[in-house]
């Protein structure tokens, strides 16, 4: 064969090969795009509603996640210059604006600089005393300033604080301080009384050590603190006096020496059972939990933020101060809520940003109109347990441009935010974040609240609209994860294992929530043995147990109920009173002296037969509660209204009355 030939054919070999490569490639491409455009439409046939959901959703999404990635950058770069507790947050923001008012109170004003002098003060002079990293001080005071200032300054030096609700009283007050495992006691003038008295009756050897040598320390003493004192706390320090000489320098090596990781608060809460649980607060979960409401919300340094919550719970005391401690802002503390004076105050502080809870709103509903309802600044309001039923009259007759509604627990890591003004929601989750933030529902049976489990032994996700338990998945790596609780048998209880898989973790939420089909979550009921009431979780057990102690161990139920036009549930207790000697002037006498205001039934009813019994022989409460205080309902057995200093007959007009709201609760 000749060259010309052999050219030839090589040139017909080659333009084969590259025809036929050139066919192979088009038939791939062919093939990916038929796949392609057969699965678009398979997704489309299957998957539209969903689709369009996340379409719906992409608007309100988006601005959820710009302002998440805003924060969590904005946290990671202040870890990155070492600043990653609140000491050396706030210490930045002192350099930046000493002299900006950080707190008003009732007349007084705390500029930046005051609050870390006094909180230096603090911090050298228990560690003069010889406190250390991993002490514990319990601080029982009314909210203020200085209660900020004590804590804080603690946590510079590693000593964790121990927030006690200020209402507590009796064996309850001693539970608090003791689970703590503190070594010293803060308490405000106000609390003398209630101390002294738990002092006088304890028998716990772990609190007569506690209260017999120099540990209690008084603070905002004056002149009539001295009388106030009697001989079980003789011994108690006025920590105003002993603070005068204090250095107001900072404790630069132990306040360096602090990290993310360090337990800073113990927050208590009533959980689903039991007496009130100190839930661990570390540095990151507060931090994370505080700047995550402060971009989601949108708080700025320029807000003036009033706060009348108690500062013994999260949302006054972390989210709360937090506006000033990690934000720059100003925050106007109240030591009580008053609904006379909450737009009067944010008139007069000219606050921008005011918190809420639900009851809170009601009442400020059912006070007369003021000019105040309308002359205030607040563009935004933040908190928990706006009722749907009074949304719209509260934001109408108020003048709201934003609700920042939001659902969380302070022990836990399912939290959620609803910023969009969505009526009734308490938050929503992205779908597009979904696998990234796995929190959702799962079926639980009505009577035991124990998860509902499928054919492998697991949970059972719920579908929308359907109610369900909340939970949030455990993750050891993530800085917001469940901390549990000081008492590690109380944390084991709130954790679910082999959830969605074998050997995960899950923190049980103890509330029952419905998902819509945008993926806005509602609040329909809490679990267990545990309602709210006056913003406040009240423990059933704990109040069953002093009731039953008042009426010499009779049997007795107590659970909540619902009362039209109100928030939460009122307590009731039902009273078995076989032999007809029920006293109730002494039960009245001991309820209002055991229990705390919130604590305390409204409704009692005296059951003349016993209650049946579960197979474990535990009394049952839905037949009760299921009858609530309805009169159609209950005809037997007679029932009463506690009017405060006495219960009274309850009739079906005082009942209309309370129905209709005309009766003030």
């Amino acid at each position: 064969m000749n060259k010309d030939n052999q050219y030839s054919v090589s040139f017909v070999s080659l333009t084969a090969v590259i025809a036929i490569a050139v066919l192979l490639i088009a038939l791939k491409y062919c093939i990916f795009y038929v796949v392609t455009v057969l699965s678009a439409v398979w997704l489309v046939i299957n998957y539209w509603n969903f689709l369009v959901r996340v379409w719906q959703t992409l608007p309100r999404d988006a601005i959820l996640i710009k302002d998440y990635s805003t924060y969590f950058i904005k946290i990671r770069i202040w870890k990155l210059l070492g600043c990653d507790t609140y000491a050396k947050i706030f210490k930045r923001n002192v350099e930046k604006h000493p002299n900006k008012i950080a707190f008003k109170h009732e007349g007084s004003t705390w500029r930046y600089i005051e609050v870390e002098e006094l909180s230096n003060q603090i911090a050298n002079y228990f560690k003069e005393q010889g406190f250390k990293r991993g002490d514990v001080v319990a601080l029982y005071m009314e909210s203020c300033p200085e209660y900020v200032c004590i804590w804080l300054g603690l946590s510079k030096i590693g000593v964790i604080v121990a927030l006690i609700n200020n209402n507590l009283r009796a064996d309850t007050l001693a539970h608090s301080i003791k689970v703590s495992n503190c070594s010293a006691v803060i308490i405000g003038k106000e609390q003398i009384n209630a101390l002294a008295e738990i002092m006088n009756i304890t028998t716990d050897d772990k609190l007569i050590d506690l209260f017999t040598k120099s540990n209690v320390y008084i603070k905002n003493y004056s002149d009539d603190t001295t009388s106030l004192i009697n001989t079980s706390i003789s011994k108690a320090i006025n920590l105003d006096y002993e603070l005068k000489e204090i250095s107001k320098s900072a404790p630069v090596k132990d306040i360096s020496e602090g990290s993310s990781k360090d337990q800073m608060l113990y927050i208590y809460t009533s959980g689903t059972t039991g007496m009130p649980k100190a839930a661990i607060m570390t540095q990151s979960r507060a931090i994370y939990m505080a700047m995550g409401v402060k971009y989601i919300a949108g708080i700025t340094e320029y807000d003036v933020v009033y706060t009348p919550l108690p500062l013994y719970h999260t949302a006054g005391g972390i989210l709360g101060v937090s506006s000033v401690l990690l934000g720059g802002s100003t925050c106007v503390i109240r030591s009580k809520f008053s609904a006379s004076n909450y737009w009067t105050d944010c008139v007069k502080y000219e606050c921008t940003v005011a918190q809420y809870i639900g009851e809170m709103c009601r009442y400020c509903l059912a006070s007369p109109p003021s000019d105040a309802d309308k002359t205030h600044q607040v563009r935004l309001i933040l908190g928990n347990g706006l009722r749907p039923q009074i949304w719209t009259d509260f934001i109408t007759r108020f003048n709201i441009k934003k609700v920042a509604e939001f659902y969380g627990a302070t022990e836990g890591n399912a939290n959620m935010m609803n910023t969009t003004n969505k009526v009734g929601a308490v938050g929503f989750i992205p779908f597009i974040g979904e696998p990234f933030y796995p929190v959702t529902l799962i079926r639980v049976d009505p009577y035991t609240n124990e998860p509902i489990r499928g054919k492998n032994n697991l949970c059972i996700k719920c579908e929308v609209g359907e109610p369900g338990l909340l939970v949030g998945n455990i993750r050891k790596t993530t800085e917001n994860s469940f901390s549990g609780y000081v008492e590690k048998s109380a944390s084991e209880k709130k954790i679910i294992k082999d959830v969605f898989r074998k050997g995960d973790k899950v923190f049980n939420s103890g509330d029952v929530l419905i998902r819509d089909e945008l993926n806005f979550y509602y609040f329909k009921d809490r679990t267990g043995d545990t309602f709210r009431w006056k913003g406040e979780n009240v423990s059933t057990s704990e109040v069953e147990a002093a009731i039953s102690n008042i009426v010499k161990l009779k049997d007795c139920l107590v659970y909540g109920v619902e009362v039209p036009n109100t928030e939460g549930k009122a307590g009731m207790v039902a009273i078995v009173d076989e032999t007809s000697d029920l006293d109730l002037d002494k039960l009245s006498a001991g309820i209002n002296k055991s229990l705390p205001a919130y604590a305390r039934p409204l409704f009692l009813r005296i059951v003349k037969t016993p209650v049946s019994l579960t197979g474990t022989f535990k009394m049952k409460k839905i037949d009760v509660q299921n009858d609530g205080f309805d009169l159609t309902k209950i005809t037997e057995d007679p029932l009463y209204f506690n009017e405060g200093r006495k219960f009274v007959p309850l009739t079906q007009e005082l009942r209309d009355s309370i129905v209709n709201g005309e009766k003030r609760l």
